[in-house]
This record gives C-alpha cells, sequence and structure tokens, in this order.
C-alpha cells in the first residue's frame, strides 16, 4: 500500500490533484484586507545658493543709510539750536551785543570773550559828584566799592584806563567813609601792572574804617569866572575853558567841548560832510578870531561820528574828534576840560544850565564870530513834543531848553557847542547843540543831543582809540 506523504498535512494543505475539482472562490468569499500604505516624504526644496558677500552688502547698505539719516535729523537739531542761539536771548549767559553770549562768570572777569569786547567793556565807572570808583563783581553780581586799603597811583591810572581815558591824563585818587553793608572790592597784594584791574580785585567783607576810593581820570569840571546874566551876552576869556572852535581852512565852522586833553564832542553834523581829519583845526581857549593869532592850532587825528546818526530826524547827532597831540591844560587857565556826567548826575527839568557858541551877531550887526553865553533851564520832552513845538520829532537822545529871557544873540549860535550845568559845585556835560535857529520863539526851545544817553558809546570810542 501506497502511503501519502501529504496525507497527514493537515487541513491547510490541498493536494495538486484536488485543485482541479475546487471551485473558483464567489465574491461574497472574499474578505476586505487592510494595507498599510507609506506615504512618500516629499523630496527637500533646493533653493538657489546666495554668496555669504551679498547679505553682508545689504547689511551695510541699510546700515549706512539708517547712519545718513541720523546724522542728517542730528544736523538738523543742531541747526535749529544754533539758529535758537543767536536769534534769541541768552537763557544761561549775557549776550554779546548783536551776535555771541558768554557765562556770566566771563563777564568783567579782565578776559575779553565778546567779539567786540562788550563783555569787559562796562566794568568800571564813576558814581555821583564825589567821582566814587565802583567796580561790577561777577561773584556777588552787583557793584561795589573799592577799599582805598592798599590802593596807589598805580591802580588808579589802570582803573581811568579801564573807563576809557589816556593813563596820562590822570589827575588823583582820594578817600572818603561810607556805610556800605553789601560788602567790598579790596586790591590783592600782589598787584600785577600788565593785568586788568578786574583781575587785581577780591571781594571782602570788611574795609579798614570803610575808607574807599574816589577817582579823578582828569582834571575836569573847575570853576567859571563869567559874570552870570541870564541874556546873551559875550564871553570872558577862561569863562568856559572847555570851549573850542572847529575849523576848516581858517574859517569857524562848528563849536565842540573838551571832555579830556585829547577828546572833543561835537555834532555828527558837523562833521559828515568834512570828514577828513586833515581838514580841521581845533583852537582852545579863544572868544573872539584874534585869539586865533596867539593860540595854537591842534591837529585831528581821527573824527568819529555816531553810526547811527540820521541827518533827516537827526537821531544820534554826536561825534568825537580825537587830538594829535594832548591839549597842554596845565599851561593855560583858559583852557580845560568839562565834567562827563557820572551815574546818578540827575540833572532833569527844571535844571537851569548854560549855553555856549560862537556867533556872528554882536549887537545887531554882523561880524567875526565871537563867543557869547546864554542861560537856559531844561523842559520836559513831553512839550518840547506837543503839536505847538516839535510835533513828536522829539527822541530819547535829545533834550529841550528854553532861554530863561530873550535870548536874540543866541539864536544863530553854532551847533555842536557845549550845554553844561552846575551841580555840587562841578560843571558836567549836559548837551551837543543840535538845534538852535528858533531860540526866540516861545513854543521852539533849543534842541541838544542827550550826553547821558550817549555815555557808554563816548567811552567806547575813547578805549577803541585809547593808544592811537
Amino acid at each position: 500500500m501506497t502511503t501519502n506523504p501529504y496525507a497527514n498535512l493537515g487541513p491547510g494543505f490541498i493536494h495538486e490533484g484536488d485543485m482541479r475539482k475546487l471551485r473558483p472562490p464567489s465574491r461574497k468569499d472574499v474578505k476586505p484586507q487592510y494595507v498599510h500604505h507609506l506615504t512618500p516624504q516629499p523630496p527637500p526644496e533646493i533653493s538657489p545658493s546666495i554668496p555669504n558677500n551679498k547679505g553682508v552688502k545689504q547689511r551695510c547698505v541699510k546700515f549706512t543709510v539708517t547712519a545718513v539719516i541720523s546724522l542728517l535729523l542730528l544736523l538738523l537739531v543742531a541747526g535749529i539750536l544754533l539758529a535758537y542761539y543767536y536769534s534769541s536771548s541768552c537763557m544761561h549767559g549775557v549776550q554779546c551785543g548783536d551776535v555771541g553770549c558768554v557765562w556770566e562768570s566771563q563777564w568783567c572777569d579782565g578776559v575779553t570773550d565778546c567779539p567786540a569786547g562788550q563783555d569787559e567793556a562796562n566794568c568800571v565807572r564813576l558814581h555821583g559828584s564825589s567821582f566814587l570808583l565802583q567796580v561790577y563783581s561777577t561773584q556777588s553780581k552787583n557793584w561795589r566799592t573799592v577799599c582805598s586799603h592798599g590802593w596807589s597811583d598805580q591802580q588808579g591810572r589802570a582803573s581811568c584806563q579801564q573807563v576809557g581815558y589816556s593813563r596820562g591824563t590822570y589827575l588823583k585818587s582820594g578817600q572818603q567813609k561810607t556805610d556800605s553793608d553789601e560788602g567790598f572790592l579790596q586790591v590783592k597784594s600782589n598787584f600785577n601792572p600788565k593785568a586788568s584791574i578786574l583781575q587785581q580785585l577780591v571781594l571782602s567783607n570788611t574795609c579798614p574804617n570803610n575808607s574807599v576810593v574816589t577817582l579823578q581820570c582828569t582834571d575836569c569840571g573847575s570853576g567859571v569866572n563869567s559874570s552870570r546874566a541870564s541874556g546873551g551876552q559875550l564871553a570872558s576869556p577862561g569863562a568856559w575853558p572847555w570851549q573850542v572852535s572847529l575849523q576848516v581852512a581858517g574859517f569857524h565852522r562848528c563849536g565842540g567841548t573838551i571832555i579830556s586833553p585829547y577828546w572833543i564832542v561835537t555834532a555828527a553834523h558837523c562833521v559828515t560832510r568834512i570828514s577828513s581829519p586833515a581838514d580841521w583845526a581845533v583852537y582852545a581857549g579863544i572868544v573872539d578870531p584874534l585869539g586865533t593869532l596867539f593860540n595854537p592850532a591842534y591837529s585831528v587825528s581821527h573824527i568819529i561820528a555816531h553810526e547811527g546818526f540820521n541827518s533827516v530826524t537827526r537821531r544820534n547827532d554826536i561825534a568825537l574828534m580825537r587830538l594829535s597831540k594832548p591839549l597842554d591844560i596845565t599851561a593855560s587857565s583858559n583852557i580845560g576840560p568839562v565834567c562827563l556826567p557820572n551815574v546818578d548826575i540827575n540833572i532833569t527839568v527844571p535844571q537851569k544850565g548854560w549855553i555856549t557858541g560862537f556867533n556872528r551877531t554882536i549887537n545887531g550887526d554882523s561880524g567875526s564870530p565871537h563867543l557869547m553865553e546864554a542861560q537856559v533851564s531844561l523842559i520836559d520832552t513831553a512839550d518840547c513834543n506837543s503839536s505847538i513845538a516839535y510835533n513828536g520829532r522829539i527822541s530819547q537822545d535829545m533834550l529841550c531848553a528854553r532861554g530863561t529871557e530873550a535870548v536874540t544873540d543866541m539864536c544863530h549860535a553854532d551847533s555842536g557847542g557845549p550845554l553844561v550845568s552846575l551841580k555840587d559845585g562841578v560843571w558836567w556835560l549836559v548837551g551837543d547843540s543840535i538845534w538852535g535857529g528858533h531860540c526866540t520863539e516861545q513854543n521852539k526851545p533849543g534842541v541838544y543831543g542827550n550826553i547821558t544817553y550817549f555815555l557808554d558809546w563816548i567811552y567806547r570810542q575813547m578805549r577803541k582809540h585809547q593808544d592811537d
């Protein structure tokens, strides 16, 4: 018996011969089977390669643009600040005139910081009829008197030079007692004559005997020997020693006033048409034409008319002449300066004064110029500006005065001559004549330049041409 080798292989095995006997499976016999499919991962995107140096370049461009914009903004802000700085007043300092500022600590410290020297210009002054010396202290921010302890003529000359006078015109230093509670300035023990006087003074709360310095930079305002008649009359020799005759080609043209051996004050309209110093000659100590035969003619080195002079309105009608050599005021009692008004010399309405000038009319007849004198009285600017007088033409740089009596002989006195007033025994220059042709009319008083208004300008010019 043949054994079937596949008989015991189990029901799962089908014999080849039996395959033919099997029918094909129906659809219902087929069971669905789950087949797991793996989703293929998409290939990585390949981006075009960018060179590293291109990225660096782009970053540099961005940085450069940002830097340029920032710089432009900074420049804009700086421009705005500078414009504000130059167009507005100083917020934390002191303004130098029209341009620039300095710190308060730089003001009056003896070192010039402003372009035109304004910070050192008005730091020393004379006060009152006693000529009390006062110096501005930046530290205490006020004007202080100077203790006389340790003071000498050396410091006096230096102080006068700081004001504007030449060292050679210095007269003297004096002393007076004061009750000041605001402190003093005192001279350093190691005084340096080459340094500014402002650097030689220190603050002090005390002063021995409260004795402070008085200072006279020139011998001015001395007594006058006039008869003092109020009406216009001939002046006697030596009566008005500060009066000068300003001449061109041997003929009197304008009057002037001596304020120091080197300096003459006159009117700007006198010199604007003839502005060359060589054309002018100055005669001092004369009262009539014969005086030119016995007195020397002084030549002029500088003529300085006020830069703001207006020939139509007569605003700023003032000028200075500097002589080539100083007047010899010690040789003749007929020649001497009048005093410029110190601070706190209040010469106001209705203060009386005197005018002098060379006039071609003597007792109604024409003739050669003679020095005439007349008393006048200051009048209020509002009255002078009224509609029946000068109708608003009088500005703050002018003042008006009317003759106390009829002064017919002075009606055509020359321009540039002085208006002076006596106060506390000293003669002070109050004005320079700029209009005067209508002085006999009740409503047309004489008009004069206001010297007090021009005081800073005068001293500034004197300092500027001190060593010429």
